[in-house]
């Protein structure tokens, strides 16, 4: 029974000494780019709904608004 604790205890120690000896930091630099990545796209796609609203879609909806109240006869 003793014997059964210690090799438990041991292999408990072996584990979380194998952790703190890896100095990987990977997971620090993916999450730094994947959230890179996004931030730009984010704006990316932010500028080019902005440019399409105000060419494309506001001015047809403003010019299709002023004819609906248009009481000029």
């Amino acid at each position: 029974m003793f014997k059964k604790v210690t090799r438990k205890i041991r292999s408990a120690f072996q584990t979380v000494q194998a952790v703190v000896v890896s100095k990987k930091a990977e997971g620090y630099v993916d999450s730094g780019v994947k959230i890179l990545i996004a931030v730009v796209i984010g704006a990316l796609l932010l500028a080019l709904l902005y440019a399409l609203f105000n060419t494309t879609i506001m001015p047809t909806v403003t010019s299709k608004i002023t004819s609906m109240f248009s009481y000029t006869k």
